[in-house]
C-alpha cells in the first residue's frame, strides 16, 4: 500500500474502519475507528510485525509525530506501528458535546458506556483481523493505554505476541474510592516539592486565588475563573517538566496597569492550553468509570476529597493544587460540559458496569509483559501496581524513580528498549 505521508524519516498510511458501537448488536450502529500506520523508509516493503500504540486518557486521541523520535524510533526498528484513536477520540467518531447534542441525556449516557477498554479491545481486535489476518502483533499501552493493555490480555491474548506499559498498570479489584484516597496523598507529595521547589510559588498563587474570588475573571473560552479551576492546574505538576510550566505560568498572571492589578491575558490563555476538560469530554464523563466493576463511583473524587480538608481554599490557608481528579462541578463551569450534565449523574450512579478483569485468567497470562513502574507517579499508585505485579502471569517490571508520569514522552526510546530487552531476556545495548 502507498503512504499516504512522508515525514521525517517516517511514512504513513491512514486506515479507516467501520465497526459496531455495541458488539452484542453487530448489525446496529456503527461507529468509524481511524489509525495511522507508520513505518521506516529503510524498511518499507518489509512484512514487519506491528506494536500498537494505546494512548493515555480516557479520551485522548493517539500521538501525532512529528519526526522519528522517542519511543516511536525505537519501535520503528523491528515494527510496523499502529496509532489507535480510540472510539470517541480523534478522527474515530469523536464525541463532543454538539456530536451527542442530537440525544437526551438518558441517551447520552447509554451511548457513551460503550466506549470504555472492553470495546476499544474489542475494536483492536477487529482490525487485527482485516490488516493482518491470522497473526499476532504487539501491544505498548500509556497510562489508561495499560489499563487496555490489562483488558486485552484478560479478552483476547490469543492475537497478543507480547506487550508492554508505562506507567498504567492498575489495580485489579480496589474501588475507586481506594484509589483517591491513595491518589490524594500523592497529590499532597507533590504541591510539598512544588511549593518547596519554588519558593514565592505559594505567595504568588495565593495572591491570585485570593484577586479572583473577589473579581469576576473569565479565561480565553468564556468560562469564570474560579479557585477550584485554578487548582486543576496541579494536574501538570505530576509530570516532567510540568511544574516549571506552572511555575513560569504563575510569574505572569497577574500584572500591575493604570486601572490597577489585573489578571493578565497571556495568563488567561495558556490556562486553557493546560486543561483539556472543553475539547475532550470522555476524559470528564467516563474517568472515574475505568475503576468501576458491579459498583457506581457516584463521583468519588469528590467524595473522597471531603476528606481532604487542606484542598479546600480559603485566604489565609495555604494553597494546593489537586490533580487529574474529576468532580461533579466541572460540568457546571466548562461551557462545553454544561451541555452533558445529567448524562455525566447518570454514568457516575451507574452501577451495573460489567467487570474488567478476571483474576484467574490473568494469573495464568502466557503473553510476555514487561511495564515499568514510576515509584513517583502521582497518577497510578505505585503500590496498587506492584500488587497488581504478583496477579498477573508472565508480567516482568522495571520500578525506577527517574520518570515521571509522563516518562515515555521524554525519554521514549530508552524507556521502550529497556523494556524490550526486558520482556526478551536480553541484555540493554
Amino acid at each position: 500500500m502507498k503512504p499516504d505521508l512522508t515525514f521525517a524519516g517516517i511514512t504513513a498510511i491512514k486506515h479507516t474502519f467501520t465497526l459496531p458501537l455495541d458488539y452484542a448488536e453487530p448489525n446496529g450502529r456503527q461507529l468509524t475507528v481511524f489509525a495511522r500506520e507508520l513505518s521506516s523508509p529503510e524498511n518499507s516493503g518489509q512484512p514487519l510485525p506491528f506494536i500498537v500504540f494505546f494512548q493515555g486518557g480516557p479520551g485522548f486521541g493517539a500521538v501525532r509525530p512529528a519526526a522519528n523520535g522517542g519511543w516511536i524510533k525505537r519501535a520503528l526498528k523491528e515494527f510496523r506501528v499502529l496509532l489507535l484513536d480510540q472510539r470517541g477520540t480523534g478522527l474515530s467518531s469523536p464525541v463532543n458535546y454538539i456530536a451527542l447534542q442530537h440525544m437526551n441525556s438518558e441517551q447520552q449516557a447509554e451511548y457513551l458506556t460503550h466506549f470504555r477498554a472492553d470495546n476499544i479491545i474489542r475494536d483492536a481486535e477487529a482490525i487485527r483481523e482485516k490488516l493482518c489476518p491470522g497473526e499476532k502483533w504487539s501491544i505498548l499501552g500509556q497510562s489508561f493505554g495499560g489499563f487496555c493493555v490489562l483488558k486485552y490480555l484478560n479478552d483476547a491474548p490469543s492475537g497478543l505476541e507480547e506487550a508492554y506499559i508505562t506507567g498504567g498498570i492498575p489495580s485489579l479489584t480496589r474501588h475507586a474510592d481506594e484509589v483517591y484516597r491513595a491518589t490524594y496523598k500523592r497529590v499532597l507529595a507533590k504541591n510539598e516539592d512544588f511549593f518547596t521547589r519554588f519558593k514565592d510559588a505559594q505567595q504568588l498563587v495565593s495572591r491570585l486565588a485570593n484577586h479572583i474570588s473577589i473579581n469576576e475573571v473569565r479565561i480565553a473560552t468564556g468560562e469564570r475563573l474560579t479557585v477550584e479551576m485554578l487548582q486543576l492546574l496541579g494536574i501538570n505538576i505530576g509530570m516532567e517538566q510540568g511544574p516549571e510550566s506552572v511555575y513560569y505560568l504563575l510569574e505572569q498572571a497577574l500584572i500591575e496597569t493604570e486601572a490597577g492589578t489585573v489578571v493578565n491575558p497571556l495568563f488567561l490563555a495558556h490556562f486553557c492550553q493546560l486543561l483539556d476538560f472543553n475539547t475532550n469530554p470522555i476524559f470528564a464523563l467516563l474517568h472515574e468509570s475505568i475503576y468501576c466493576q458491579q459498583s457506581a463511583s457516584n463521583w468519588s473524587a469528590q467524595r473522597v476529597r471531603a476528606k481532604y480538608d487542606e484542598f479546600n481554599y480559603i485566604e489565609g490557608k495555604p494553597f494546593l493544587f489537586t490533580g487529574e481528579m474529576v468532580y461533579p462541578w466541572f460540568f457546571e463551569q466548562f461551557t462545553n460540559l454544561k451541555p452533558l450534565k445529567h448524562a455525566a449523574n447518570l454514568l457516575a450512579t451507574k452501577a451495573d458496569w460489567s467487570e474488567l478483569y478476571n483474576l484467574e485468567t490473568l494469573s495464568d497470562n502466557t503473553v510476555p509483559v514487561a511495564a515499568a513502574i514510576y515509584s513517583e507517579d502521582m497518577f497510578v499508585e505505585m503500590n496498587y501496581s506492584l500488587e497488581t505485579v504478583k496477579q498477573v502471569g508472565k508480567l516482568k517490571y522495571w520500578l525506577t524513580s527517574e520518570y515521571e508520569h509522563n516518562g515515555i514522552r521524554m525519554d521514549g526510546e530508552h524507556i521502550l528498549d529497556r523494556l524490550i530487552a526486558l520482556n526478551r531476556g536480553e541484555q540493554l545495548r
